[in-house]
């Protein structure tokens, strides 16, 4: 990590080395507030520290909005009656505390039930999160291979991983694997498709170039409002990931 100051206020960025033949330095402030920098290969410190501080201003006014929504961000209880969301709805916790009942989470009624011996949140927590995970799985790999019809530089359905990320919702590999954070099942179903779209562009189109917009603006036309909802609720969704 490293800092630049506007003002008086320091504000620190993750700098990383652009993959390929990248000539200009790019800035990105993820929708957590997380500051990336991108740097050619070739540029030295003083080149990228100038380049940074130049756009100080730029930075500090894209954190506003995110740090005022983060204020609204309340660190998770576990408890009945608090909201947690599923495919895009809020449904309440209700905690259910039996001496001899399995654990296990249930969708039921509108609710989110949980029944474990002890209502322990760290238990709770670590139920729900199960849960999820394995509606993800399901969910995601029925979205995919629906959405395979339309993407036909795809000859078969391309594995599917779960992972746990802090700044991203999904990933490919070179060698065709898509990876997907578990939290994105808490999003509506366009939001997931969305991304799916966007990780199966980038196997026919490796880097966001004008022929990966162009190819992801003809399998989904609307993606630009759909990935402004998914960015507007992304610290309500990845809130307390653990």
């Amino acid at each position: 990590m490293a800092t630049l100051h506007y003002g008086s206020e320091p504000i620190s960025y993750e700098l990383r080395t652009a993959r390929g033949s990248r000539r200009k330095l790019t800035i990105k402030v993820q929708p957590n507030g997380q500051v990336l920098v991108l740097a050619p290969a070739d540029a030295s410190t003083e080149q990228i520290s100038a380049g940074v501080n130049k756009r100080a201003r730029w930075i500090w006014e894209q954190l506003q909005p995110i740090r005022e929504r983060l204020a609204d961000v309340r660190p998770r209880q576990y408890i009945s009656g608090e909201t947690h969301f599923y495919l895009g709805k809020r449904y309440p916790l209700k905690v259910i505390e039996e001496a001899s009942a399995p654990p296990q989470v249930k969708l039921l009624r509108g609710m989110l039930c949980i029944s474990l011996r002890q209502a322990k949140a760290e238990k709770v927590r670590e139920l729900l999160f199960d849960w999820y995970k394995a509606r993800a799985r399901e969910q995601f790999s029925r979205r995919l291979a629906n959405l395979l019809a339309q993407t036909p530089w795809l000859k078969n359905q391309p594995p599917l991983r779960l992972l746990t990320m802090q700044t991203q919702w999904g990933s490919c590999s070179h060698s065709g694997t898509l990876t997907l954070n578990p939290h994105l099942v808490k999003a509506p179903p366009e939001c997931i498709d969305y991304v799916l779209l966007h990780e199966l562009c980038h196997l026919a189109e490796h880097n966001h170039s004008e022929a990966f917009w162009r190819l992801l603006g003809q399998v989904m036309p609307d993606w630009q409002p759909i990935k402004e909802r998914l960015d507007a609720m992304v610290e309500l969704y990845l809130n307390d990931v653990g």
